[in-house]
């Protein structure tokens, strides 16, 4: 079967490599290296050779993971057709919540929304069955949602086709809103390219007011 859930032994294996790259990371630098740093220098395609030049350099990356919502996933699927891929190769998920509108109430919306993009719907079901990608069909879950409670893991790098992406960051996973084009080069096996950030570090003083949360 082909893998579209974050395993356990998925994941180790990802932080196999991760020590891996960091090691030769750590031995270039020879400095520490932040938490944002540990996960996107973790995930480098080359860390011999790679430039590592915060606010210069643009870092090849290998991410783990690829989430698609209704309306971007279907450009994104025509594109990886022509890219001749019998499967996708990282665990990809497609995600049908943005064309269902909020109109009158939840069931009518639905029946609209069932109706109105049944084509596109079908389209998408069979495009993830043939290309080894997981299908959440209308109702199941909204996409940014269903990544953090279903896929994301610390330390991990996700990219997706949604804005809504980085809420998986909410168990210490990278997690980066891009466009179709960039989903579809990591879906067909090519590396993601994106500028080394720098470091914005902020300082919390006084004490916290009321109840507050980690993703605050």
């Amino acid at each position: 079967m082909h893998l579209i859930d974050s395993t356990p032994d998925y994941v180790r294996s990802i932080y196999d490599a991760m020590d891996k790259r960091l090691a030769v990371v750590r031995r270039r630098l020879n400095r520490p290296l932040t938490l944002s740093e540990k996960i996107l220098l973790g995930h480098l395609d080359d860390p011999e050779t790679q430039e590592l030049a915060p606010g210069a350099s643009y870092l090849m990356l290998r991410p783990d993971r690829v989430a698609m919502q209704d309306a971007t996933a279907q450009m994104a699927l025509l594109q990886f057709v022509q890219a001749g891929r019998k499967r996708v190769v990282v665990p990809t998920t497609v995600h049908c919540d943005h064309l269902i509108q909020a109109r009158v109430g939840a069931s009518s919306d639905m029946q609209a929304a069932l109706q109105e993009n049944r084509e596109v719907f079908e389209f998408l079901r069979s495009a993830s069955a043939k290309f080894g990608i997981g299908f959440w069909q209308p109702g199941a879950g909204i996409i940014h949602q269903v990544v953090l409670e279903n896929y994301a893991f610390p330390g991990g790098l996700m990219i997706g086709t949604d804005s809504h992406t980085p809420n998986a960051g909410g168990l210490a996973m990278a997690a980066v809103g891009v466009g179709g084009a960039d989903a579809v080069d990591v879906m067909a096996g090519f590396a993601w390219e994106v500028l080394y950030p720098t470091i914005i570090g902020v300082r919390l003083t006084g004490e916290m007011s009321g109840w507050t949360a980690p993703k605050d």
